[in-house]
């Protein structure tokens, strides 16, 4: 059994290695970085201080990239850049891509969630693993890992979207000096994966409705529908 165990950790440590390029001198800073509060024992700590100063190292070293390949681009659109390397889906995205998710500790009760519903956990542990790098192995470590990983999305040539709720109510108070409303008229669902319907309201215009797996999503989505609806945003086409 002590064997197995071993084997398994040796295993872990090597697969961790291999996503970030970087070989931790502190296994129990490592360790931390990937435990969740719902797996934290007697002998573990968890992420949660690490996930602080993990989200303030990422947003450094997203803002120097953005600010060296985009010499011309205005601070508005690095921002909006920054902020969509960094929101908590693009930040799962990158935890399956590394094979980080894998490696998260996690109680049982977490695990049996959908994977939408684990975007923060998975969020949050690259966030914290950020900040083990930049603990174990200085501001190099953690920059390498950053690069390696957010440099092929950074180099995207055409600037993401806006926050679809910012976008709306710049354009809502241009066309009618009102800000949107916006209203929950349903939650469906199982508590550990309900869906809300929201509504959305401008003066002037006709409502849009949307759905979404927490209410920040369903009124993001909302307002999305609205603007590509009145033109304000056109659809993607995905290639």
């Amino acid at each position: 059994m002590a064997r197995r165990k071993q084997r398994e950790e040796d295993d872990r440590t090597a697969r961790l290695a291999a996503a970030t390029g970087h070989a931790f001198r502190d296994p129990w800073l490592a360790d931390g970085a990937l435990t969740h509060a719902s797996a934290r024992g007697a002998s573990r700590a968890d992420y949660q201080r690490l996930e602080f100063l993990g989200d303030r190292v990422l947003g450094l070293c997203i803002a120097e990239m953005l600010y060296a390949a985009f010499p011309d681009a205005p601070e508005g659109e690095l921002s909006v850049r920054l902020n969509a390397l960094v929101n908590a889906e693009a930040l799962a995205e990158i935890a399956d891509e590394a094979a980080i998710s894998e490696l998260i500790r996690s109680g049982s009760d977490v695990r049996a969630l959908s994977a939408r519903n684990r975007v923060n956990l998975r969020a949050d542990a690259v966030e914290a693993l950020i900040a083990a790098l930049y603990l174990d192995g200085g501001l190099d470590a953690a920059r390498a890992f950053i690069r390696r990983w957010w440099q092929p999305r950074g180099s995207a040539a055409a600037a993401p979207r806006r926050d679809p709720k910012t976008e709306l109510q710049e354009w809502a108070h241009q066309v009618s000096a009102a800000a949107p409303a916006y209203e929950t008229v349903s939650r469906d669902g199982p508590d550990h994966d309900p869906v809300f319907t929201v509504v959305v309201k401008v003066p002037g215009k006709d409502a849009a409705e949307a759905t979404g797996r927490s209410k920040r999503q369903a009124e993001q989505n909302a307002a999305a529908a609205l603007l590509l609806r009145e033109g304000v945003w056109q659809a993607e086409i995905v290639e």
